[in-house]
Formats: structure tokens, C-alpha cells, sequence
């Protein structure tokens, strides 16, 4: 049964050839004790055409087909755009939720007026001892690096307070409505990775906080659209980096920033595929640098899409 005294929260998930992961995603939300709830599963595309089997397997979903792949900003930019919440859960697909993972969520939003995001633990799904997420540490300015707190640590229960924190964990994030209209969507130009990074910086300028919270989970597949070292992610990884850098350092940090590109991070990670002989990812990185000089001046770098 609905409880509508609870404030509707929009679940979003994107969908991209991984069909089955999707719906066993969709099979752990059924399960959940937050009542007021609508789901939106975006499928991108998806070259397998396999995005009705989803809709047909559970009917209480909305599905959005989008006629090209958008990315995992635009994917979700797509559905927050037609959903009604007054919350929205973004969610990997390649997650699965513990029943009562929202309500924690939403209580902490609710505490405090000045929180403009929160995020769960994560664990690992296949290593479910293992922590991959409990907030961020502060993202280095120069070197655009971050270490998640907790990572690849057996939870022992040593994170088991709340946390302010810099960054939300894109596989799993609660974002407001009045924060949105207030900061806009996600910059769709990233298409994969640094796009919630770069979302959680333009939230906390708005003068905004970030929360992890504890008693919150979530289990992560990790990296099964991607894989591990493709090119595809060597490409979006990199690119992404500097396009966070490029949105999101000013001053002398900024020129640091270029500097330490130029002169360290650049020679470092070509020579690096030269010598393992990985011509596929040296090729993917080159790319993603001549993307960046391409557009070294283009008005498109900063721009955020409104809700």
C-alpha cells in the first residue's frame, strides 16, 4: 500500500545491453519497504533491442526508449526530466538494494535543509565483505584524484556514522528536486564518468552538503557495461578528468592543474601503454586528449543543462 504522507521518490536506472542485470536490479527494488515510489529504467539504446522483455517482466516500471545512447548523464537527465518525485534515486543497474536501504536515506535528507545529496554504503556484490564506498576523501585539485574511504576495506563496522563528505557515489545518489532547480541536471557532455563528480562540486558551490550515510546499503556488480581496462573506459575515464578539471579548478590551481598534465600525468600514462604493449588503450587515450584540444574553446565545455 502507498503511503502518500511520504515524499515520492523518483527511482532511475539506465540500461545499456545488460538486460538481465537490469531486471534483477528491478527484482531487489520489489522488494523494498519505501512505499511511495515510481521507477524509471532508461534504455539507451540498447544495440540487443531487448528493452520491452524489461517492461514486460515488470509492467509497474516506467520505461524510456531513447532513440541514441546518451550516456549515463543524459540517460538520466532523460528521466528526471518525466519523473514526478520529490527525490531521485539515481542507481546503477548493476546494483542491488537491501529492503529497507531508502528510508535512511530520505530521514537524513530530511534533517537538514542545507544537505543537497546523500549517498549509501556500497559494498561489493561479489565480495560482499568488502567495502567500495563510505564518502570520499577531498579530490586533489592538480591531480584531479580522489580515494574513496573504505575502499576494498572489510567492513568491520568502523564506518558506521554518517558523514560529510565532498562527492556522492554515482552508483547509488538521492538528489533533491529543489536542489536540482536550483543547480540543473548533470552536464550531459561527460557521457560516462566525472559527470557526478562534477555534479556534486557545482551542488556544494551552490552552498550545499554532501552526506554519506551508514546505515544505508547497497551491493555493486562493478564495471560490467564497461569492463575493467577497455578502451572505451580508458577513453571517457581521461576525457572526463579534464573536463572536470577544465569545469572545476580556478586560479593557480587551474594552471597547476595543466601543468601536471603536461608534464607528468601525460608522459606518465603513454609511456605506461607503450611498455604493456597496449596499443588499443595508448590509442583510446590519444583520443580523448585530442578531443580536449579540439574543444579547447568551445562554449559546450560549460555548459549545464536546467531541469
Amino acid at each position: 500500500m502507498v503511503n502518500n504522507n511520504l515524499p515520492l521518490v523518483s527511482i532511475i536506472t539506465v540500461n545499456y545491453n545488460q538486460t538481465d542485470v537490469t531486471c534483477q536490479l528491478l527484482e531487489s527494488l520489489r522488494k523494498i519497504t519505501y512505499s511511495n515510489i515510481e521507477i524509471y529504467v532508461v534504455d539507451n539504446d540498447s544495440p540487443n533491442k531487448e528493452a520491452d522483455v524489461i517492461k514486460l517482466k515488470y509492467p509497474e516500471i516506467n520505461l524510456i526508449k531513447s532513440k541514441q545512447n546518451l550516456g549515463f548523464a543524459g540517460g538520466n537527465n532523460l528521466a528526471i526530466r518525466a519523473a514526478r518525485g520529490d527525490y531521485f534515486l539515481l542507481i546503477n543497474n548493476d546494483t542491488e538494494v537491501e529492503c529497507g536501504f531508502l528510508e535512511p536515506l530520505i530521514l537524513k535528507f530530511k534533517s537538514n535543509n542545507r544537505i543537497g545529496a546523500v549517498s549509501p554504503k556500497i559494498r561489493y556484490y561479489y565480495r560482499p565483505e568488502l567495502i567500495q564506498y563510505a564518502g570520499f576523501e577531498p579530490m586533489s585539485p592538480i591531480t584531479i584524484r580522489q580515494h574513496a574511504i573504505g575502499y576494498q576495506e572489510v567492513d568491520n563496522g568502523q564506518y558506521e556514522k554518517d558523514l560529510l563528505t565532498d562527492f556522492a557515489f554515482g552508483a547509488a545518489m538521492l538528489v533533491s528536486r529543489d536542489v536540482i532547480n536550483k543547480v540543473g541536471l548533470m552536464a550531459d557532455i561527460f557521457f560516462l564518468y566525472y559527470e557526478e563528480m562534477d555534479w556534486m562540486s557545482r551542488i556544494r558551490r551552490a552552498g550545499f552538503e554532501i552526506w554519506y550515510v551508514h546505515n544505508s546499503l547497497v551491493f555493486h556488480k562493478d564495471s560490467i557495461t564497461t569492463g575493467r581496462m577497455s578502451p572505451l573506459k580508458t577513453y571517457y575515464l581521461n576525457r572526463g578528468r579534464l573536463l572536470y578539471m577544465r569545469r572545476n579548478t580556478f586560479g593557480v590551481n587551474k594552471l597547476l592543474g595543466i601543468i601536471y598534465q603536461i608534464f607528468v600525468a601525460i608522459p606518465k600514462n603513454m609511456s605506461s601503454y607503450i611498455i604493456k604493449g597496449q596499443y588499443d588503450l595508448l590509442e583510446a587515450y590519444r583520443k580523448a586528449l585530442g578531443w580536449h584540444i579540439k574543444n579547447a574553446t568551445s562554449a559546450i565545455v560549460h555548459k549545464n543543462p536546467a531541469l
